[in-house]
């Protein structure tokens, strides 16, 4: 069995990668692109910063920002304003009723990201989303996850920030921590869905699906539960070089769901449920052809990684499909497109 990925070889601070001009034309003919009042960097400008504790008392490694009380108003009213135009569309009717809560930050990977959280005046309901400093290649990612998985995702880019919806579900290492050993717990029906979430993160080339880096949706039925795997960290989107860090299964963070899949599910039961998401992927693929094809070009002629990972990822692909057109590819997008191909080829 291949060793299991040292998170250390992972590329903490990979190197950013800002929006090409084809990659903002896709944007805009795909409505992700919308102005507007305030950007990544007028956040940036905080006055102080204390730690964010969650309820056990635990650092969470977010900090709240504050913010001087002459600036306070204006980012506040626009951080209000890019909550309504990602959820309603633009409909400042809405505003009133709306108040920024709190502005978290987090230092902790890649992004740095900033966490709005947005209060309702009339029921106290909250929610919250992220505002990022625009990166192609984790764009690359949600766009691929919006198209070609089960999940729909939400999120707007303008220059050099990107504002993303938040979303919901148990974070993948809570969820082993606090879940897993519970005695209603659904342990076929969530080995099936983890061996789905495996088979699709290849697929795709979504890299770093740490514990952390996915949540876990629990749905009531009407006999037991249903889960889905959610991945909620794009960062590395076709970036790395090494074939396992785009298969959960090999993070040491996920052994005991791997344990799970291996105990609770037979190698045929599993290749049934490999084969069914690819039958999946097929159907997406056909149904959104001429938005994958637009985004594919997009990602064939982009730069997201450096050629040294290019070429380690395509001679372990070629390796791993024992076929040498990968090793024609000369760019992230090419492997992509060639891996999407291949793993639905034989269906």
């Amino acid at each position: 069995m291949p060793q299991t990925p040292d998170p250390n070889d992972i590329s903490r601070k990979k190197q950013h990668y800002p929006v090409t001009p084809p990659l903002a034309h896709y944007l805009r003919a795909y409505d992700r692109a919308a102005p507007l009042p305030i950007t990544y960097q007028d956040l940036l400008h905080y006055t102080d910063a204390y730690p964010l504790f969650d309820r056990w008392g635990q650092d969470t490694l977010w900090q709240t920002v504050i913010y001087d009380q002459g600036q306070m108003q204006e980012i506040y009213e626009g951080l209000t304003r890019i909550y309504v135009q990602l959820k309603s569309d633009g409909n400042e009717s809405l505003m009133e009723q709306l108040s920024v809560q709190r502005v978290d930050y987090c230092t902790f990977g890649n992004s740095n990201p900033f966490r709005i959280r947005i209060v309702n005046l009339l029921n106290d309901n909250y929610d919250y989303f992220y505002f990022k400093k625009a990166d192609a290649s984790r764009i690359y990612g949600l766009e691929l996850e919006h198209v070609l998985s089960p999940n729909r995702i939400n999120y707007l880019v303008h220059g050099a920030s990107l504002i993303e919806e938040h979303i919901a579900g148990i974070p993948g290492d809570e969820f082993i921590k606090h879940y897993l050993s519970r005695p209603n717990l659904n342990k076929v029906r969530l080995a099936k869905e983890f061996v789905k979430f495996n088979e699709r993160c290849f697929a795709l080339l979504l890299g770093d699906m740490r514990s952390y880096n996915y949540v876990v949706v629990v749905t009531p039925d009407f006999e037991e539960e249903q889960y889905r795997v959610r991945p909620i960290d794009f960062d590395q989107q076709s970036y790395e070089g090494r074939k396992t860090m785009y298969l959960p299964q090999y993070f040491k963070d996920n052994n005991p769901i791997v344990a799970l899949c291996t105990r609770w599910l037979q190698p045929e039961t599993m290749k049934q449920y490999q084969n069914e998401e690819r039958t999946l992927l097929f159907r997406r693929i056909r149904a959104a052809r001429y938005r994958l094809k637009d985004l594919i070009d997009c990602m064939r002629q982009d730069t997201i990684s450096t050629q040294e990972k290019v070429g380690q990822l395509r001679e372990e692909l070629a390796r791993h499909h024992q076929l040498d057109d990968f090793r024609q590819c000369d760019s992230m997008g090419d492997l992509v497109r060639l891996q999407l191909k291949i793993m639905v080829r034989h269906l």
